[in-house]
Order: C-alpha cells, then sequence, then structure tokens
C-alpha cells in the first residue's frame, strides 16, 4: 500500500509504502496516516469505477481502508469560507 499526497504543482507525493500483512510496516503506515490526518488532510481511497470516471471514497480512519487497497490519497481541506 502507499500513503500519497498531493501537492499543486508536483502531482502525487509519497509518504509512506509498506505491506500491511508486516506489522513493523502496518504500524508505519498507521503512524503516517494519523500525521497527515492531525495536519487537517483529508484522506480517499480510490476505488473501482465504469466509465473510465475517477472516484473514490473519503476515510477517517485506517481501519476503513480495506486491506487490499492500492493506495490512500490525502489531500487539504478547501480553505475559505465562513
Amino acid at each position: 500500500m502507499k500513503l500519497l499526497r498531493m501537492k499543486p504543482g508536483h502531482g502525487e507525493v509519497l509518504l509512506a509504502e509498506g505491506d500491511v500483512g508486516i506489522p513493523a510496516q502496518a504500524r508505519e503506515l498507521v503512524e503516517a496516516f494519523r500525521a497527515q490526518l492531525e495536519q487537517g488532510m483529508w484522506a480517499a481511497v480510490p476505488t473501482a469505477s465504469s466509465g473510465g470516471r475517477r472516484e473514490a471514497r473519503l476515510v477517517r480512519d485506517f481501519g476503513e481502508v480495506p486491506r487490499d487497497a492500492d493506495r490512500v490519497i490525502f489531500f487539504p481541506k478547501a480553505a475559505g469560507g465562513r
């Protein structure tokens, strides 16, 4: 599994990579996941879609990420509003 962060002008930046089946690597993935949420990022897991359309499901906890997911993408919350 890869944890990726979307950065304007840079595309996807690799934050962490590991196998959730290996306890030490799974712990590193969980720690990196939590660190991104603590920084105010949103997390999404890409899902299979039809017709070439890209879709993703928002997750709020590492436990919500399917164990067979290839990647989790982090992106900043929208700024602005009152």
